[in-house]
């Protein structure tokens, strides 16, 4: 589902997380946040409180938007979200904030999310377009 350049791009890019729960929606910029071999997009849990209660009320429904603000290419990939509290990847997540925050800080968890749907937000021809 996630070409080359969507991986490329998630790994170089800034994201935003959506999220929505009783007509409120929810928008936040992430800096802790990685791809996986298999597609997946991970998420470090630092300050994710209403997102996580987003997530929890609306059946783990998120969209990401990535995009480089010099040459405009973009994807909203809209998906599932799962958060765990252990294990290898919030180990990494804990150790990055803490080396960031020299220790003031760490991560909770970690979002997993399994893409659904990725959209291309590039202006042009093929912008809405389902990849």
């Amino acid at each position: 589902m996630l070409n080359e350049n969507v991986k490329n791009l998630l790994k170089n890019g800034m994201w935003d997380l959506a999220t929505c729960a009783n007509n409120q929606p929810n928008v936040i910029p992430v800096a802790f946040k990685d791809v996986t071999e298999d597609g997946k997009l991970l998420v470090g849990d630092v300050f994710l409180e209403t997102t996580l209660d987003n997530i929890r009320a609306n059946g783990g429904k998120i969209a990401i938007s990535v995009y480089d603000a010099e040459n405009l290419e973009g994807y909203q990939i809209k998906g599932t979200a799962e958060y765990i509290t252990e294990g290898a990847i919030v180990d990494t997540f804990k150790a990055m904030v803490e080396k960031m925050f020299n220790g003031a800080a760490t991560a909770k968890g970690a979002l997993v999310i399994t893409p659904d749907k990725v959209i291309i937000t590039t202006p042009g021809a093929d912008n809405k377009k389902v990849l």
